[in-house]
């Protein structure tokens, strides 16, 4: 596609209306993953809603160009006192966790829902087996880690902490479900609601699993969004263009942000 038939569906399909509730779409979206942030650190310091935006955006900046976006860990640790590092990494690590909790538990549901049955058994039989594994190698420790060790640290963070952190994460995933799913029916795509909300929730899972940059998102998810909505026979061109345009607004525009704060980054020593 060219710049003209962008122009061309943008102007058919997209007014300054819906392009503003799309846009609010992903400043609630990123929004909630400030607040998600914001909770967690609070068990290292206390930050304000402004101090977790300024985080979160540069260390989403920072992971742009790593492996599915692991430098993000450093970007948020980077704010903080060296020894509160490897608390800051854990933290984190919780932040990303939940949500790829999210997209596992509602992506098998949707294969399940679209008919994929072996699919699912097969990817949960992958899932059972590595807790199974995890479970027999949680006291093998390396270099004072262990799987023991790491749920013992889940424990200690306040059941309030988790609660607050697992209902952000749901608002956050609903918030850019709905984001998709608002998208392909302003492109005219007559698709139930759930079998379009599903058909989307399975692609994000099986996009999320594989390895890839974030400044390539759009390609992956994009590949994947080709086979599974396919199935339901919708155009190739809408398909490429909604995943271009969901990496723009949710990936693009807060990187844009974060570089900002990277470039006028100040060691701030946060205890």
């Amino acid at each position: 596609m060219n710049w003209s038939q962008f122009h061309s569906i943008l102007r058919s399909r997209l007014s300054v209306f819906w392009l503003i509730i799309l846009f609010l779409f992903s400043f609630g979206n990123r929004f909630l993953e400030i607040l998600k942030w914001q909770n967690l650190a609070s068990f290292v310091s206390a930050i304000t809603i402004g101090e977790s935006c300024k985080q979160v955006l540069a260390a989403l900046t920072a992971g742009l160009f790593t492996p599915n976006g692991i430098g993000e860990y450093a970007g948020k640790a980077m704010y903080y006192k060296k020894q509160n590092t490897k608390k800051i990494i854990f933290l984190n690590l919780i932040c990303n966790g939940i949500q790829m909790l999210l997209a596992i538990i509602f992506g098998l549901l949707s294969l399940i829902y679209l008919g994929f049955y072996k699919w699912a058994m097969v990817l949960l039989f992958i899932i059972v087996l590595s807790i199974v594994f995890l479970f027999f190698i949680k006291n093998v420790t390396i270099k004072n880690y262990s799987v023991s060790v790491l749920i013992q640290k889940i424990n200690e963070l306040p059941k309030k902490m988790h609660t607050k952190n697992i209902l952000l994460a749901i608002g956050r995933y609903a918030l850019l479900m709905h984001q998709y799913y608002l998208l392909f029916i302003l492109f005219g795509v007559t698709a139930d609601y759930f079998t379009l909300l599903a058909t989307i929730s399975a692609v994000y899972f099986i996009a999320s699993s594989l390895p890839s940059f974030q400044f390539l998102d759009f390609v992956v998810k994009g590949s994947v969004a080709l086979w599974f909505f396919d199935k339901i026979h919708v155009s190739e061109v809408v398909v490429l263009f909604i995943s271009t345009f969901m990496w723009f607004f949710n990936v693009v525009i807060p990187v844009c942000i974060g570089s900002y704060f990277v470039l006028t980054f100040k060691k701030t020593n946060i205890e």
